[in-house]
């Protein structure tokens, strides 16, 4: 994943860090500081990346990646090796298999989210601007844009279902009047 995100440009593990956290590969890709600087050094070490360092004001030296001839090539064996099946991971879908234990409010708050959350991702790759001009990074953005608006739609259609399962909301005894006597 570094060696790709790095074919876009030069940069440092804190920018790569920050392209899976913001970045339009965030819907796709995730990495942790410690697993992206190992990567680094040892992609230094193999000779597929070269690194420079640049002085910050006030601040370390920032290191500065970029791929060598050799990264290159290590990036096209690793794009032509089979792409495994992708796997979702969604703390959404795990809650939702237990809708059944939840009050209904909290289950039309949670698909609420999702949808506004596929909206802002909507937006995202509407408003991004691409790394490279290319059939690749243009295909990915609207992939991402047909994922995004499926979800969306999905929820709306559906949410009825989920949320006729879940348990009513409780009553708040404030809101009963008091008995007459």
């Amino acid at each position: 994943m570094c060696l790709g995100l790095l074919a876009f440009g030069d940069a440092s593990g804190y920018e790569i860090k920050k392209e899976f956290e913001q970045g339009p590969s965030r819907h796709f890709m995730d990495a942790s500081f410690g697993s992206i600087y190992p990567a680094l050094t040892k992609m230094t070490d193999e000779g597929l990346l070269a690194c420079r360092t640049e002085p910050q004001e006030k601040r370390p030296d920032k290191k500065v990646y970029s791929l060598t001839a050799d990264g290159w090539d290590a990036l096209d064996a690793a794009i032509a090796q089979p792409v495994s099946q992708d796997k979702i991971k969604s703390d959404f879908s795990f809650v939702m298999m237990f809708a059944d234990r939840l009050p209904r409010s909290r289950v039309a708050a949670l698909i609420d989210t999702q949808i506004e959350s596929s909206r802002e991702g909507i937006r995202e790759f509407e408003e991004a601007d691409a790394p490279l001009d290319s059939a690749g990074v243009s295909f990915v953005r609207r992939y991402g844009l047909a994922m995004r608006k499926a979800h969306i739609d999905f929820l709306e259609r559906n949410r009825h279902f989920i949320e006729a399962g879940a348990q009513d909301d409780p009553v708040d005894d404030k809101s009963i009047p008091e008995p007459v006597s």
